[in-house]
């Protein structure tokens, strides 16, 4: 596969993601019924929600994976304590939503110097999974640094086995759909995820997107290996409601990358806050440059 391939599907993830993220921001927390007696099919980026967002403003799943991701850069490289630093001036700007278990995570970090929490119990949140996008795309061809980088990450905020294993999954999923791989190959990781934790299995489907991990997960598997273009891939998904913001990235960061950046509606793109698309473009030539690299 050419660089410029591997960028077409590396950039399709991202902002894939981003619109994701912003489409689904509306209806979180709403429930399948209610979009649609509010709605009908929901399916332009309009802001609103229970957030009261502007127009193609995104959330913290985009904002966070932001952070990571120029923290990678700007030390070309890993380095933990940057990562985590990026966190507390994120959280500390006043986004319009942090989760618990972030913030719990990033003032621990930032009030004691403490990066890792220990395992807990609560912590089988989402909150790692959908903001580890730029670990995968700088560490396209390192495996053993992607599964490194990806848990350091993570707990930060979340230490629970199923948040590991879920970040590590979606992650190796992305990894082929970039690197040209077909949907057997994904269909092959969620299989092994299964196998190892039985509560991920998502056929039958059984409804839930709330942000539990697997909740979480079987949602975002259900929907793209059931859809066959981007764009009903993420209406199907975030018309499910729930967790929808993170769903949302999270299916549009698969579709992205295995349709590839020409598939994403020019429409969604346009109702994005325009700076995000431009930092989404910029970070993703330079990691994976990066990645090239390392």
């Amino acid at each position: 596969m050419s660089t410029e391939q591997l960028l077409n599907r590396a950039l399709g993830a991202y902002l894939g993601f981003a619109c994701g993220d912003a489409l689904g921001a509306t209806v979180e927390f709403m429930s399948p019924k209610q979009i649609q007696k509010r709605y009908g099919v929901h399916r332009d980026i309009i802001g609103g929600g229970w957030l009261g967002l502007e127009v193609g403003q995104v959330t913290d799943d985009t904002q966070m994976s932001l952070a990571l991701g120029q923290a990678i850069i700007d030390h070309q490289g890993w380095n933990i304590q940057a990562v985590a630093d990026n966190f507390v001036v994120w959280l500390e700007s006043g986004p319009p939503d942090i989760g618990d278990t972030c913030r719990r995570g990033i003032m621990r970090y930032r009030d004691s110097g403490e990066l890792y929490g220990l395992p807990r119990d609560g912590d089988a949140g989402n909150g790692a999974c959908m903001r580890n996008l730029p670990v995968v795309l700088a560490t396209l061809n390192r495996p053993d640094c992607f599964s490194e980088w990806s848990l350091q990450q993570s707990h930060i905020t979340h230490n629970h086995p199923l948040s590991n294993a879920a970040t590590l999954t979606l992650g190796r999923i992305v990894n082929h759909l970039i690197n040209g791989l077909d949907t057997d190959a994904c269909k092959q990781e969620a299989e092994r995820l299964i196998g190892q934790h039985g509560e991920f299995a998502y056929s039958p489907y059984p409804g839930k997107a709330s942000g539990y991990i697997v909740d979480t997960v079987q949602t975002v598997l259900h929907y793209f290996f059931s859809t066959d273009s981007f764009e009903a891939c993420l209406i199907a998904t975030i018309n499910q409601g729930g967790d929808a913001d993170t769903t949302g990235a999270l299916v549009g960061m698969l579709a992205g990358a295995k349709y590839g950046v020409g598939q994403i509606p020019e429409r969604w793109l346009k109702q994005l806050d325009q700076q995000v698309p431009e930092q989404i473009r910029q970070q993703t030539t330079e990691l994976i440059r990066l990645a090239e690299s390392l």
